[in-house]
């Protein structure tokens, strides 16, 4: 029987498909491992916006997370947005419990328009359980200002929150620039060490679910024992992909086109 490696996904659903869980299954599959879910929250949303939000308990995300550990073990481990601190605990005690490795936060702090999406004690919660136990975490520009409690302008910003980040809670940090006004330039400090990755912007408005979309993608490839920088570039190829190919739904900021290209075992690409 061939082997197929794994990843799971720690995040809310999506109802219209475009990012959370959805979004998640969908980059996951596309880049060569099965995926799994714990749910944290439903939500009832679309491309113009949320109309309502029903988070699961404590216990039950508890629950999920035995079932799935003690079963399929994942090979990575990708977590998005746990807007309370009790799910955040939850999650944080069943990772460390179990082993976790190759996790990916997403720490999902800060909406498109600017707003805080956490209470300061779910970002607290966010930062000392979950970010010393990521891989990589990989915040855009106002979350990685949170996180490292600095202003970011220009390059030299993102370099020094990276590592700012990194140092405090040891782990590896890939700032998007997706925020950036000219380009989608992303900074990965690992190690002590820097390293630039480079794409241009696609001039695209659908862009719901991007972060989602990339976090899953670096988890899918970290599951295939890529090492990091490699995972992290192949992510970035597949999200340009996937934006590239200009899919066009819904009346606001639609979604991402997760299989435009397919990535197979090897990191190549099929039709």
């Amino acid at each position: 029987m061939a082997e197929r490696k794994t990843a799971l996904t720690i995040a809310g659903s999506d109802s219209s498909g475009g990012a959370g869980i959805q979004a998640d299954i969908k980059t996951m599959m596309a880049n060569g491992v099965y995926a799994m879910s714990a749910v944290t929250a439903l939500t009832a949303q679309n491309t113009t916006g949320v109309a309502g939000i029903y988070e699961v308990t404590p216990d039950f995300l508890r629950q999920q997370l035995d079932c799935i550990f003690t079963d399929i073990f994942p090979d990575a481990v990708k977590i998005g947005m746990m807007s309370d601190s009790a799910l955040i605990e939850a999650a944080a005690d069943a990772l460390k419990e179990y082993g976790a490795e190759r996790i990916v936060v997403d720490p999902v702090m800060v909406s498109t328009s600017g707003s805080r999406l956490l209470k300061e004690d779910a970002v607290q919660a966010l930062a000392g359980r979950l970010l010393p136990l990521a891989a990589v975490v990989t915040p855009n520009i106002p979350e990685a200002e949170i996180l490292a409690d600095m202003a970011i302008t220009g390059r030299e910003g993102m370099e020094q929150a990276a590592a700012r980040i990194g140092r405090t809670y040891q782990c590896s940090v890939l700032v998007k620039g997706g925020h950036a006004v000219q380009d989608a330039n992303d900074f990965l400090w690992q190690d002590g060490k820097g390293v630039w990755f480079s794409a241009e912007r696609v001039d695209n408005p659908n862009t719901h679910g991007t972060g989602c979309t990339l976090s899953s993608a670096i988890a899918s490839n970290l599951a295939k024992g890529m090492e990091l920088q490699d995972a992290v570039g192949q992510a970035k190829r597949y999200l340009t992909a996937a934006l590239g190919a200009m899919l066009d739904l819904g009346r606001g900021s639609g979604p991402l086109d997760h299989g435009a290209y397919i990535f197979c075992e090897g990191g190549g690409e099929k039709n």
